[in-house]
């Protein structure tokens, strides 16, 4: 069974917001890395927006402006299969792209179920409703040493039925002070 692996950047206040606590070279890093051992990609349509054609452009291109970038916008385009849940997204110009419309939990089972590698998962609104479905199994933080004081909060919103306990399985700290955290239930 694969899978449901969700991962995000996250200030020490709980920021979210991509425009805060940009990544530096080893959280590229790490990601591609993550990234590399990804099946698929599961997002919403906001976050599908910024991802494509951002990242496969860059791939292309190598536009990136560092290696690190550069090699995420490669470990990006590589992964064969990109999974959006939206009730707007009517079509993708990214081959790769699946645009789902239909019941969420079903969905994401049925999914899981299927051959290949882990599905990582990035955004919020998704994330959050699928944490709330009790749907996902892995929990990946890169927590960045800065206080945002503004900008979208992780779980804003959501209300899990029961407290979720995880344990901690990897650390790893990075020279800017960031550090990643990685969870399994």
């Amino acid at each position: 069974m694969r899978k449901l692996i969700f991962g995000i950047n996250i200030t020490l206040d709980g920021c979210v917001d991509h425009t805060k606590g940009i990544p530096d070279e080893e959280a590229h890093d790490y990601w591609t890395n993550q990234m590399r051992q990804a099946g698929a990609l599961m997002y919403g349509r906001k976050t599908y927006e910024l991802m494509v054609p951002f990242w496969p452009d860059m791939a292309r291109n190598q536009s990136g402006g560092t290696k690190s970038m550069n090699d995420f916008g490669k470990a990006f385009d590589a992964v064969e299969k990109i999974i959006v849940f939206s009730r707007t997204l009517d079509k993708a110009d990214n081959p790769k792209t699946t645009i789902i419309n239909t019941d969420l939990k079903e969905a994401v089972l049925k999914l899981k179920q299927e051959e290949g590698g882990d599905i990582m998962l990035g955004g919020v609104d998704i994330p959050s409703q699928l944490m709330e479905l009790d749907l996902v199994d892995e929990y990946r933080f890169v927590v960045q040493p800065l206080l945002a004081g503004e900008g979208r909060r992780l779980l804003e919103g959501i209300a899990l039925a029961d407290m979720l306990k995880l344990n901690l399985v990897e650390t790893r700290h990075f020279k800017s002070g960031s550090m990643a955290l990685h969870y399994v239930r």
